[in-house]
């Protein structure tokens, strides 16, 4: 496995609104899930908490989970992380997920998420491979890559050369050089995972994977996420009694387009006005300050998630 970006280093996780909008939107659907009659909160959550374990804070807090795991493999931050760990309860595993996945009870359902920094690599693949070939059906798995160019200043030859290399095995034979332009390297992840998690579930008999969740969001680089449940026939059965009626980032295809989460630049005051008038009819605007309909239309779509952020005096 190749060197972590330290990513910790960059940018506070807990601050990155896109973000946490894709963990409340997370959030909200696993609450609808636990209606639906799984019990979320028996499950592992098993995850990359760095040192600021924002997930893990809302997985207990807000779900009840009680058994929690973080990876962690960044070298050198190994008291920073004990130190910075929100509850007795979470346990520590200093190794990789490679290390971790087979090693994760098959006699528990999971939420494992595989929250990468960096763009898609042989290793990621293997991960999600390993996950979800071996979790028990009704764990959920969720997979996070960066869909930037791979190679910096670089063009899609270099870029097809990239993706061969880490992940040739589940390239489509049809594909050629055309497929890697800039604007289609998101596609290019999202089918490569599609693909891996496909593959995975080959020799399970009567397991499937049901999809869930299919992001697009940027705070610094352009990320995309999916996610889902392995499924038997009582878990597919279960599925269709979730209430996602209101939920427009749920998924529940590998070939749907992704929910692009779009989260715009306002201030507090503008937040404010906006949320006293949410959802508000179809193309309306506020009279009081200057906003288009495009950007009005993007904070409906998210304001029931979007983290509130505010500096104490």
């Amino acid at each position: 496995m190749t060197d972590a970006t330290h990513s910790y280093r960059k940018i506070a996780y807990d601050l990155r609104r896109a973000k946490q909008v894709e963990r409340r939107m997370m959030f909200d659907a696993l609450q609808i899930l636990s209606r639906a009659n799984f019990d979320i909160g028996e499950y592992q959550y098993t995850g990359f908490g760095s040192i600021f374990f924002v997930d893990f804070q809302l997985f207990h807090k807000y779900l009840g989970v009680t058994r929690l795991l973080n990876v962690e493999h960044v070298e050198g931050i190994q008291k920073r992380v004990e130190f910075n760990k929100p509850f007795d309860l979470v346990d520590l595993a200093f190794t990789s997920a490679a290390e971790v996945i087979p090693k994760l009870s098959v006699d528990r359902k999971h939420i494992l998420w595989l929250d990468y920094d960096d763009h898609l690599k042989d290793w990621m693949l293997q991960d999600v491979v390993s996950a979800l070939s071996r979790l028990a059906v009704g764990s959920l798995v969720l997979v996070t890559v960066d869909v930037e160019p791979p190679i910096r200043n670089g063009n899609p030859e270099d870029w097809e050369g990239y993706f061969r290399q880490q992940a040739g095995p589940f390239i489509p034979h049809t594909w050629t050089t055309e497929h890697f332009g800039r604007d289609k390297l998101p596609t290019v992840v999202r089918q490569l995972l599609a693909r891996a998690i496909q593959s995975a579930l080959t020799y399970r008999e009567e397991v499937s994977f049901s999809p869930l969740f299919s992001f697009l969001y940027a705070d610094t680089h352009e990320m995309y996420t999916v996610g889902g449940m392995v499924t038997s026939a009582k878990e597919r059965r279960q599925l269709r009694q979730a209430d996602f009626d209101s939920s427009p980032y749920v998924r529940r295809s590998l070939d749907e387009e992704p929910y692009r989460i779009r989260v715009p630049n306002l201030t507090r005051k503008e937040r404010l006005y906006l949320d006293a008038h949410m959802p508000g009819p179809a193309g309306w605007t506020p009279a009081d300050f200057e906003l288009d309909g495009d950007e009005v239309a993007a904070y409906r779509e998210i304001y029931r998630y979007y983290p509130n952020y505010v500096e104490a005096f």
